[in-house]
Formats: C-alpha cells, structure tokens, sequence
C-alpha cells in the first residue's frame, strides 16, 4: 500500500473489518494552529523496527476522537484525512494517529475506506504485492 501525498511509496497494512476508522503508526505528534485551523505534525515510520524512510507530514485535523483499541484501553486520538493506493486503486481515508510501534503492522485499513469499492475475502491474505526488493534491503540495512 502506498500513501503518494506524503511521499511513502510503501508501508505495510493490514485489512480491519473490525476498525469503523483506518489508524498509521505516528511518532512525535503535535498539533497545531494554521490560520485559525486546527492543525497536526507527525512522523511516519513505514518498516517495523527502523527509521529508514521516515517522512515528516502536516495536516489539518478532521476530529479528535475516542478510540478503543483491541485490549479495550481507549484514549483520545487525532484524525486526518491521508489519500491511499490499496492494490491500485486511491481512496481518501480518514486516519487515526497512533503509537503502533509494538505491532506487527504500520497501518490498519477499516471499513470506512474499504466500503470504497473493496470486498475483502477473509479467507485470503497477502493480497497486495511486496515492497520492491531494494526498498526491502535498505530497510534491513542491506543497501
């Protein structure tokens, strides 16, 4: 999956019919005033365990809302709207921002977005294609 409009020309997601909301792992958040508009600055991380890559973003804040995550723990989380290429086709997402540095996925793709012309299929997996190879050595520090 890619996110052009921020320069990550790939990053590892995983489908979520469970999450109303799509979420990307986000470092050193901070919000904000641009013009009288809430704002936020975040950090993205695409490769587990790395910061090959990383890409500085800002954008305007959609909502902040309460999210409960998986173990039930809820916080508050600020939402963005990031345009997203899954398996060729560009769908504009609204995405959480969120410390996901302990799972195995940087990006968890949820309904909403996929109601944009997806079906998902749970018996398959692994749908979309890899990394290119030298983006995968270069996150192993191979390169």
């Amino acid at each position: 999956m890619q996110l052009p409009d921020v320069g990550v020309p790939w990053i590892k997601a995983k489908l979520d019919t469970g999450a109303q909301t799509s979420s990307i792992h986000a470092y050193d958040v901070e919000a904000f005033d641009l013009g009288g508009t809430a704002w936020v600055r975040f950090g993205i991380r695409p490769w587990q365990r790395s910061d090959a890559d990383e890409v500085g973003v800002e954008r305007p804040v959609v909502d902040v809302r309460r999210v409960r995550s998986s173990s039930g723990h809820v916080d508050e989380r600020f939402v963005v709207s990031l345009p997203l290429v899954l398996v060729g086709h560009r769908v504009d997402a609204e995405v959480t921002l969120s410390n996901r540095d302990s799972m195995g996925f940087r990006m968890l793709i949820g309904r909403e977005a996929l109601s944009r012309g997806f079906v998902v299929d749970s018996a398959r997996s692994f749908l979309g294609d890899r990394a290119p190879r030298p983006m995968r050595r270069r996150n192993r520090g191979d390169a």
